[in-house]
């Protein structure tokens, strides 16, 4: 009930782009993880040009993050928001219509590009639209995009007993009813129109080195949130010799979100600087790789070594749930109201990248504690990443680069909340 009532306490905008991320994430997730099978099995395709495929997807996306950013702050959010989900719909329409290599690319493309439009755009308008209630909303936005991300492996499974096709139309019409939800929904707002270019913009967000140290900051948390389709799962499959436990993982991740998010941002929002919380999440999530590294490799019972792992991916999620809200919340602090959109995209690009990196490291290290018998080394590593990702951020809040966020949430006004979430 508190969270239906937080719900109702936002501008129709709001509520309609968490129905938003709640539709993306389910058709997303629908499609994408069944890609790579379709392309070898079906297709027959070698790995080689399934790789390509899915780079070139993830290369659209995460290369133009700043181009959907800016377009959002010169444009307007609503239109970009709009025509990504209009180019996704395009794009796994593709993926359903056609089976030859230029079509897959391009189908690749258009729906890697409609990631980078929305995103940011989503994000921006959000953060414009909430007020001095940000990480509330943007709590909320993990919440609805976890439960599309739950719902749409599960449809997606399903549709795969008829075919793949299947799968992708279904997930074209899902956004094709976002996009004409949003069109007819989602409030128009005046752009006031830009003397300076664009490359003034990215500049400008460029030279901001308080914004890009923390950007790079959020290496740990972007790291460690992968690790939830990579390491965790990888232990669970060989704590359990079960390739099913790697579900479990996610399974525990999505309850953890969906049962302690708004409970958590609602009070931590009562007192203190967001930079506390932030760097006590990325700490947590550190901390979430010790209980694994502590049966990594040991020849016990594999279900009673399960749940380490298990332990584990909920402490990280638990991170996420405290870090996630309070690190959005505090981006568009940076700079001007004009360059959110920019703000955003050159968050996502920075620290996609250095995540990219950052999981260089992880794969690195497992391969090594296999090599060597040291199988405790890739758990350490991550358990490392947070720590140094939270000094980071409690380094910049010490010399006052952060942005100071809204004052502290009276615990008088959560109160109320509190009670009717019992009623």
């Amino acid at each position: 009930m508190g969270t239906w009532r937080e719900i109702r306490g936002f501008p129709v905008a709001v509520r309609l782009l968490l129905v938003n991320q709640l539709g993306v994430n389910t058709g997303f997730y629908l499609l994408i993880p069944y890609l790579a099978l379709h392309l070898g099995e079906n297709l027959g395709m070698s790995a080689a040009v399934v790789g390509v495929v899915l780079g070139v997807r993830n290369l659209s996306q995460q290369g133009l993050f700043l181009i959907g950013g800016s377009a959002a702050d010169r444009l307007g959010a609503r239109g970009v928001i709009i025509a990504g989900c209009a180019l996704r719909t395009a794009g796994f329409a593709l993926f359903a219509l056609g089976d030859g290599l230029p079509v897959l690319l391009a189908a690749s493309v258009l729906s890697g590009l409609a990631g980078a439009l929305f995103n940011p755009a989503v994000r921006a308008y959000l953060a414009q639209e909430a007020g001095e209630r940000k990480a509330e909303a943007f709590a909320l936005f993990n919440v609805f995009a976890t439960t599309g991300a739950l719902i749409g492996p599960l449809l997606g499974s399903a549709l795969l007993l008829v075919d793949f096709r299947a799968c992708a139309l279904t997930a074209a019409g899902v956004f094709a009813v976002l996009t004409v939800a949003q069109a007819l929904v989602l409030p128009a707002r005046e752009v006031p129109p830009r003397q300076d270019s664009v490359l003034a913009d990215w500049r400008e967000v460029a030279g901001d080195r308080a914004f890009l140290g923390f950007a790079l900051a959020m290496v740990g948390m972007f790291t460690l949130e992968n690790q939830l389709y990579l390491l965790l799962p990888d232990g669970a499959r060989q704590a359990t010799g079960w390739d099913g436990a790697a579900g479990l993982v996610l399974l525990v991740g999505t309850l953890t979100n969906l049962t302690l998010q708004m409970r958590v941002t609602r009070a931590l929002t009562t007192g203190g600087h967001r930079a506390r919380w932030i760097a006590v999440g990325l700490t947590l999530m550190g901390v979430a790789f010790l209980p694994p590294a502590m049966v990594a490799g040991s020849s016990s019972d594999g279900w009673l070594d399960a749940a380490p792992v298990l332990a584990g991916a909920v402490l990280l999620h638990l991170g996420v749930v405290i870090a996630s809200p309070f690190v959005m919340e505090l981006i568009p602090g940076f700079g001007r109201p004009e360059l959110t959109g920019t703000y955003f995209g050159i968050f996502y690009v920075v620290s996609g990248v250095a995540a990219a990196l950052g999981n260089t490291v992880v794969g690195w290290a497992m391969d090594t504690g296999g090599r060597t018998g040291a199988e405790w080394l890739p758990w350490v590593c991550c358990a490392l990443f947070g720590p140094a990702s939270a000094a980071g951020v409690a380094w910049l809040h010490r010399r006052g680069a952060l942005p100071p966020g809204p004052p502290p949430v009276p615990a008088a006004r959560v109160a109320p909340a509190e009670e009717r979430s019992h009623a």
